[in-house]
């Protein structure tokens, strides 16, 4: 996968093609390379599947959007998660039907297939608390979909009953007409008019789904959150979208992830942050604190003397792993807030005082310094 073409290169496109271009680029190239057209060239065959391959992703507004954030590798070893295979070609938002191709070019295509419609694909949002999105967590998500029909297996017949062949198309799906255009008289490939492109008729439907071989459902999932996620990505779990019909492909499931601010940490990409509140005589004198980490422990850290409000802290490896490389983890960031007290009894005032006096002069002129510096700054 690694020197895989990046798909847009694929079809000779930029990144940001829109659907039209998609489409028009994909027409050229399946009209170039087509195994119709050159019938027996291994080389013309593998060049038409990688670029079905690239179409099949981009013209998929839920793929494309995975591809452009993961690249190959969110499509790798056909499982679920970031990875999976390809649902069929044209099973994207836009489809195109490659007779339809041949047809405008050459005057009529191969002999077709009964056309069968792939499952659509669903998108459902979950939230997860900033702590399940970092370590990883398993989630059961309940979707509404079309699922196979149980009484008749997708088939659309009633039980003890079969779909019985089209005799006007053999099966095919398809059929020639004629027409005439500015250039003469030229053949279609077309959807058979009496099975409507699908091979076969069915004379006594199911009951249950009326002859669609579907039926409308709840179902619950479990989806495994993988470590480091981040909000807005999306979980791909290929082929637990919609059932198709009549044995046709499944749809895949996009799950958008939503993670709920937290009270402590903010999150940038790898990396954590927080605030954390130090005294006066913390910063001046130096002392040992504990900082919270979001795994729930703390980790001793030594603030220096004389720390300056505002100093930043780094502790390796307490950030997020990256979701592609897990063994990679970023750092918790920490800013040392220094407090200063809004009330205090003439006690603690006079105490404040005399330290003030013992600094001597050039502590209590470093207001002073400050000023003149900015004076020079603007002449």
């Amino acid at each position: 996968m690694a020197n895989k073409q990046d798909y847009y290169e694929m079809l000779g496109v930029n990144r940001q093609a829109s659907d039209d271009e998609l489409k028009k680029a994909y027409r050229k190239m399946a009209k170039k390379y087509h195994p119709d057209v050159k019938p027996g060239d291994k080389a013309a065959e593998a060049k038409f599947k990688e670029i079905s391959e690239a179409y099949d992703v981009l013209s998929d507004a839920g793929k494309r959007r995975t591809y452009d954030q993961f690249g190959h590798s969110a499509f790798e070893q056909g499982s679920g998660g970031f990875q999976g295979g390809f649902g069929g070609f044209g099973g994207g938002g836009m489809e195109i039907d490659l007779n339809d191709i041949l047809g405008s070019f050459f005057g009529g295509g191969s002999r077709t297939r009964p056309k069968t419609r792939r499952g659509a694909d669903l998108q459902v949002r979950i939230n997860l608390k900033l702590e399940e999105a970092v370590f990883g967590t398993k989630k059961d998500i309940t979707v509404q979909a079309y699922e196979t029909c149980g009484t008749c297996n997708g088939n659309g017949a009633k039980p003890g009953t079969t779909p019985e062949t089209c005799k006007r198309c053999g099966g095919a799906g398809s059929e020639r007409v004629q027409q005439q255009t500015l250039f003469g008289m030229t053949q279609r490939i077309v959807p058979c008019s009496a099975c409507k492109g699908e091979g076969k008729i069915i004379k006594d439907p199911c009951t249950t789904c009326r002859g669609q071989g579907r039926v409308r459902k709840s179902r619950t999932l479990e989806v495994t959150i993988p470590r480091g996620i981040d909000n807005g990505q999306e979980i791909r779990l290929q082929g637990k979208g919609e059932a198709g019909e009549k044995g046709a492909p499944a749809g895949d499931l996009y799950i958008a992830v939503v993670i709920t601010p937290h009270k402590l940490f903010v999150r940038e990409g790898s990396h954590l942050y927080m605030d954390v509140p130090i005294t006066f005589v913390q910063a001046a004198l130096g002392d040992e604190i504990p900082i919270p980490t979001l795994d729930g422990k703390e980790e001793k850290y030594t603030v220096k003397p004389g720390t300056q409000p505002g100093a930043i802290a780094q502790l390796r490896g307490k950030g997020v792993p990256n979701v592609q490389n897990p063994s990679y983890v970023g750092d918790l960031i920490v800013k040392l807030v220094v407090t200063v007290p809004t009330q205090m009894n003439e006690k603690q005032k006079e105490l404040l005082r005399n330290f003030n006096d013992e600094m001597g002069e050039d502590y209590k002129n470093h207001k002073k310094r400050w000023f003149n510096k900015v004076r020079e700054y603007f002449k």
